[in-house]
């Protein structure tokens, strides 16, 4: 049987791509022959050409939204959608197979939607993590994938690592009944201005997409620019902190990965090659130790203030970042002053009241100024020095830790990488961790990077070593959830953590602790905070890459045959339903 597959989801290509894969492998294990076509807009020149649909018996289109059926005219054609594709792809595949019918013209014109008195609720959204990888499109495609099941009209852009995708325009905005940032960073939000905005986390997003949509329409309210100052709850407060801090380590991570990587490409030639003037391995250290290194601190400062205070935050939290720098206080220092100056910025904003005449000259003149010589003034007398000392007592307790202290920080810090994949305290301890980083302590990142690649990857070795445990879906799943771990995206465990969490967070957190105990133990030093495995194609970027590669390996078998012993088979899971029910 030769078998057309489509797939298309209106933002990112992450579930697109999953169904395809998991609807092709299912087709060609029933001996079927497969064209697969993950459609995107942007490039209409890959979709599968009229010859290839033609020879097709039958096309099978999962779409989360609305997609042109003309070229499909004449052929028999089944829908679903990706929530039951992912859920149980041979179930799809049969009633596919046995439920296909022509698609004729009048079917076409069926689908255009009908004029209503009463118009679809009308949204746009902004999604964005601090690393702008996994949760920041797993968000997007599960708001939108509720959106069309709720019948609303939502346009999404994800701010993802590369950018702005699909940038929301000024019409759509104009349009909109309420927008929702799902955001765990601080976003501008200026282009929205007079209209309703609500804001949740990505995590939020990602597991309770309709709510969150719901809650947008019924709880959006606009925002002034006190609005962050005004008296509100102790708990939204303590979020706001977090997120101003995850706001400027996301602005400061790509500082680190090409300053990390570029001071690894220095010690390709040598490790003490950079001390020659005019060679190209003094360049390499130039560019990474003397350059972007030192940027980290103040960038990190820099975007936490511009965070709390917008753009009036920016130049005094960078200029307090700087002295941080120059004062030995490190990212400690870093942090401080980008909270010095935010909330400095902000409430000069607030409170300072001019003539109508120059308010304008406030944001370029009165707060930069005001502010700056604040944070200044308490960072070179008040806070550099102390700081400056219980880091350089940090960086020294780092480097020369006995073997039960690193067991012990090892242990800590891949255990918190494993608790929530991707949620606070694993971010945590990744902040902690590329902060030491700018103090040339490359151990702890090393160590926090291992362990956030071992949930994904031992719950991927999990459903091969014990494969009649599993449902097909969850084989399939723990084959992306591998290469996910591979290059240290912690999320590609959520499927599994969300379904089964007293055993899946378990077994991640064993696994997790003995990988960082065993890089902290082993000595490795990680110089780029991401990439995962790939990293190691890099010469001297991690030292000792047998070694941490074994911790990873340990630390993955670990979990894997831990939750293959406690998870329960499919079958008994599912022969327990009606007891319950």
């Amino acid at each position: 049987m030769k078998l057309a597959i489509v797939t298309a989801c209106p933002n990112g290509m992450v579930t697109s791509v999953l169904c395809a894969r998991l609807l092709d492998a299912a087709a060609q294990r029933q001996g079927w022959s497969t064209s697969v076509e993950v459609h995107d807009a942007a490039h209409p020149e890959r979709q599968l050409s009229a010859a290839t649909l033609e020879a097709a018996e039958w096309v099978l289109l999962v779409a989360s939204g609305p997609v042109d059926l003309s070229r499909f005219v004449g052929k028999r054609v089944f829908r679903s959608t990706p929530a039951l594709a992912l859920q149980d792809v041979d179930a799809v595949l049969r009633r596919g197979a046995e439920e296909a019918e022509v698609l004729g013209e009048a079917d076409v014109l069926a689908e255009e939607p009908a004029p209503s008195t009463e118009r679809a609720p009308r949204l746009v959204a902004i999604t964005a993590c601090p690393t702008g990888v996994a949760h920041t499109f797993m968000a997007a495609e599960a708001l939108q994938q509720a959106a069309a099941r709720l019948g609303y009209d939502l346009k999404i852009e994800t701010q993802g690592s590369v950018g702005a995708r699909n940038p929301l325009s000024p019409e759509a905005i104009a349009e909109a009944d309420v927008v929702l940032l799902a955001t765990d960073i601080e976003v501008a939000t200026e282009r929205f201005a007079g209209k309703k905005i609500y804001r949740c986390g990505t995590g939020i997003a990602l597991k309770q997409a309709e709510a969150t949509l719901k809650k947008a329409l019924a709880e959006g309210r606009q925002e002034s620019a006190a609005s962050g100052a005004s008296g509100g709850p102790a708990k939204a407060e303590k979020t706001g902190v977090y997120k101003h801090l995850l706001t400027g380590v996301s602005f400061m991570l790509p500082m680190v990965v090409a300053g990390g990587l570029m001071i690894a490409l220095s010690f390709v030639f040598g490790i003490e090659a950079f001390k020659e003037p005019g060679t190209l391995a003094a360049a390499l250290m130039q560019i990474g130790g003397d350059t972007a290194f030192k940027l980290m601190v103040p960038l990190l400062a820099g975007y936490i203030a511009y965070s709390i205070a917008d753009r009036p935050g920016l130049a005094p939290g960078m200029i307090g970042g700087m002295l941080a720098s120059t004062l030995g206080a490190g990212f400690i220092g870093g942090i401080i002053a980008g909270f010095l100056a935010g909330y400095a910025a902000k409430a000069i904003n607030r409170y300072a009241r001019l003539p109508q005449s120059l308010e304008a000259l406030k944001p370029i003149l009165i707060i930069p100024l005001l502010a700056s010589l604040f944070t200044g003034l308490v960072m070179i007398y008040i806070v550099g020095k102390p700081v400056a000392g219980m880091l350089e007592g940090l960086t020294h307790f780092l480097d020369s830790m006995g073997t039960t202290n690193a067991l012990l920080l090892g242990v800590l810090l891949g255990a918190m990488m494993c608790v929530d994949l991707g949620g606070p305290i694993n971010k945590a301890a990744y902040a902690f961790s590329v902060g030491l980083l700018a103090s040339q302590s490359y151990a702890p990142m090393a160590a926090t990077m291992a362990a956030g690649m071992v949930p994904p990857i031992g719950l991927g070795i999990a459903t091969f070593i014990a494969r009649r445990k599993f449902a097909k879906t969850e084989r399939e799943a723990g084959k992306a959830a591998l290469v996910l771990g591979l290059c240290f995206i912690s999320e590609g465990a959520i499927p599994f953590a969300a379904k089964d969490p007293l055993r899946v967070i378990p077994a991640s957190i064993a696994g997790g602790a003995l990988t960082g105990a065993l890089s902290m133990y082993f000595g490795c030093k990680l110089m780029a905070p991401h990439g995962g495995l790939f990293v190691m194609l890099i010469p001297n970027a991690i030292n000792h890459a047998l070694l941490y590669l074994l911790a990873i390996v340990a630390g993955s078998l670990v979990t894997g045959v831990a939750y293959a012993l406690l998870k329960r088979p499919e079958a008994v899971e599912m022969a327990l339903e009606p007891a319950k029910a």
